[in-house]
């Protein structure tokens, strides 16, 4: 089998961090400047296609050759070109992406950031100049007197910087191999990178989208936004109402109350506290409904959406670390607020006729209104259905599974009234009297907090992120709610235990443990010096924390760090876990396997996937190919790998996608 590395530096009129890759290289002025290569490891070449330099033959052969793999750096990008390049959708199957193979191995995204990570010599490392070439060639230009009035860069509009540029080319194909041979002792299972090339696939695929709604929302959110600002002015006397600053002072100055910010929560109990002064109050509202005429979203499918009305590259593969889950891109669909409008479909019709007034009387809050329809724009193609299915309770299912929590196990193999069956088994209640209009219906509230917030290892503060207080529960109720909790879930309070002692015991000696259904090892690159903890899951894959030590906590104990990539910061530092969080990591690596097996049958079933949420798939089909329960038995099949797990889904058919 052969190896052709590649690296490309193109040219498109589509800003492609708005837009995606896929209307980026749809654009009519598309181009490939540069085209660098190597062959099973030798010297990285680089052909200068702007300039007329052709690709030798047996490169051209090897593109479409089965018999040649081909490797790139977020090789999503690479492959979309090339398929462009040569008239035809290029095999996914002969692609490997070593962003994928890095971020596998805990590593964070980005061709500079991994090799940095890595330890990569500088001979080795991406070069630094590639930001300012790449603005300069690859971007257009904003036409000056001094510029001639061009619109774009050329390679004869500076020869000494167009030849750095095919040295950064080059470059950046000798760092793709040596990262590639960095992480080659850390194999990625070929189940995992089939479901890499399904993901190439649906993105590609993409969504078909509303755009006359979408054009309504951005209009009448615009106007939306007008008419507060001018009511803003003239009540306050203020320049810029939307002004932090101006709208601070001016409220102090109102009430003689210290204002320390204007955060959503914030603006929220200044309304329910304020005085009773007409004019402040006005004013809060107005900063809360202005604070809700955001259109970003829509603004996002607007940049995105191409030619035939689909949005292409929502979705990121292996976007959260270790875990594996996806992250969403452009339009964020892992982020979209819910819909509780009714009736929906008239108030899309009323946005598409831009009937502001009409919305305002039906629905109360337009921009309310409009942040819940940002789901709607989404919507099936010409003559079909989306068919939505969302896993039921899987991360509960998982953790119980994974500890043996067998009463859990009993209520999802059943009835599924996770919440009900929590607060019975919490308070000594029978729960057939946790049910509306019983008094002891009120226990079920405890029950669900304590189930979202209490599962990985979490206290009282737990179940205040999780809105306990907002529910109505006392903050003297908590300490008791998370011992009930605990004592009620034994196992699954080992499961932490057991992970963290493991790992410590695993990171000080080398060794193997088991715990249950994974298995915590400490594995040793020798070539390299790189030591890692991984946690092998039930599917087979491995979850991978770099550079592991022990070190000591603030009680005294025995403290696990690895180094990794800073979720608030952005930046690879040591990072400290912990049992509760290492059983986080697992849960929820599971859950995205069952998700990621669900997508593989149902591709397989001829159900094209769209895109998909967390733990939810949505499926563009014609109605007469698939049933809601036909999809709901593909996700809830017994997974080999996990035997005894009980799945469970559930969901809708319709026009556009919504959240029930």
């Amino acid at each position: 089998m052969d190896h052709l590395s590649i690296d490309l530096e193109t040219f498109s009129s589509v800003p492609i961090a708005k837009a995606g890759a896929q209307k980026y290289i749809a654009s009519p002025d598309f181009e490939i400047l540069l085209f660098a290569y190597s062959l099973n490891g030798a010297p990285s070449v680089c052909c200068d296609i702007a300039q007329g330099e052709l690709l030798p033959d047996w490169v051209l052969d090897a593109l479409c050759d089965p018999q040649c793999l081909k490797h790139a750096y977020n090789a999503a990008f690479e492959w979309g070109c090339l398929s462009k390049f040569m008239g035809r959708q290029l095999p996914p199957e002969q692609w490997r992406c070593t962003m994928f193979h890095g971020l596998y191995a805990g590593y964070p995204a980005g061709l500079d950031a991994t090799g940095r990570a890595l330890g990569l010599p500088e001979d080795k490392r991406k070069l630094s100049t590639g930001k300012a070439l790449i603005r300069y060639f690859c971007v257009p230009c904003t036409p000056t007197k001094s510029n001639g009035g061009r619109r774009r860069n050329l390679p004869n509009h500076d020869p000494a910087r167009w030849e750095l540029f095919k040295e950064y080319n080059a470059q950046d194909v000798t760092t793709e191999m040596e990262i590639e041979r960095r992480l080659s002792l850390i194999t990625v299972p070929d189940w995992l990178q089939r479901q890499w090339e399904t993901d190439l696939l649906i993105n590609a695929r993409g969504v078909a989208v509303d755009m006359e709604m979408v054009n309504g929302a951005l209009e009448i959110g615009a106007t939306v936004r007008e008419r507060l600002t001018q009511e803003a002015v003239r009540i306050s006397g203020l320049s810029n109402p939307n002004s932090v600053q101006q709208l601070s002072a001016w409220l102090e100055q109102e009430t003689g109350e210290e204002v320390t910010d204007l955060r959503k929560d914030t603006v929220a109990k200044m309304i329910a506290q304020a005085p009773d002064i007409p004019e402040v109050q006005r004013m809060l509202e107005i900063r809360q409904e202005l604070g809700k005429t955001s259109t970003k979203k829509y603004d996002a499918i607007e940049q995105a959406v191409c030619p035939d009305g689909r949005v292409r590259g929502l979705l990121q593969f292996y976007g959260a670390n270790r875990t594996g889950r996806w992250a969403g891109r452009l339009v964020q669909v892992q982020n979209l607020p819910r819909t509780y409008t009714q009736p929906l479909e008239l108030a899309r019709n009323l946005v598409k006729q831009r009937k502001l007034d009409n919305l305002r009387l039906i629905y109360g809050s337009v921009p309310d209104t409009l942040s819940q329809l940002i789901r709607t724009a989404f919507v099936a193609s010409d003559g079909n259905v989306l068919i939505d299915a969302d896993f039921s309770a899987i991360e509960a299912r998982v953790i119980s599974w994974l500890a043996g929590e067998q009463w859990r196990l009993e209520v999802f193999k059943t009835h599924g009234k996770i919440y009900e069956a929590s607060a019975s088994q919490m308070f000594g209640v029978p729960i057939e009297r946790i049910k509306k209009g019983n008094p002891e219906y009120a226990l079920r509230q405890k029950g669900k907090v304590a189930e979202l917030a209490l599962g990985y290892q979490g206290g009282a503060g737990a179940l205040i992120n999780m809105g306990a207080l907002d529910m109505g529960i006392p903050e003297d109720d908590l300490p008791d709610i998370v011992q009930r909790w605990r004592d009620t879930n034994k196992r699954i309070c080992d499961l932490w235990y057991k992970m963290n002692s493991s790992a410590v015991e695993a990171i000080s000696t080398g060794s193997s443990v088991g715990v249950g259904r994974l298995l915590v090892s400490c594995e040793y690159d020798a070539v390299h010096e790189v030591e890692y903890l991984t946690v092998l899951l039930p599917s087979g894959r491995k979850l991978y924390y770099n550079s592991p030590q022990i070190g000591e906590n603030k009680w005294g104990g025995p403290s696990i760090s690895y180094m990794g990539m800073d979720q608030t910061t952005k930046k690879w530092k040591r990072i400290e876990t912990y049992g509760g969080k290492l059983v986080e990591n697992c849960v929820q690596a599971v859950a995205r396997d069952c998700l990621a097996q669900a997508i593989e049958s149902l591709e397989k079933e001829g159900l094209s996937v769209v895109f998909h949420i967390h733990d939810e798939v949505v499926i563009d089909c014609r109605a007469d190919t698939a049933t809601l329960d036909d999809v709901v038995n593909i996700m809830s099949r017994p997974i080999p790998w996990a035997p005894g797990l009980p799945l469970n889904a559930d969901g809708w058919v319709g026009g556009f996608f919504k959240k029930d």
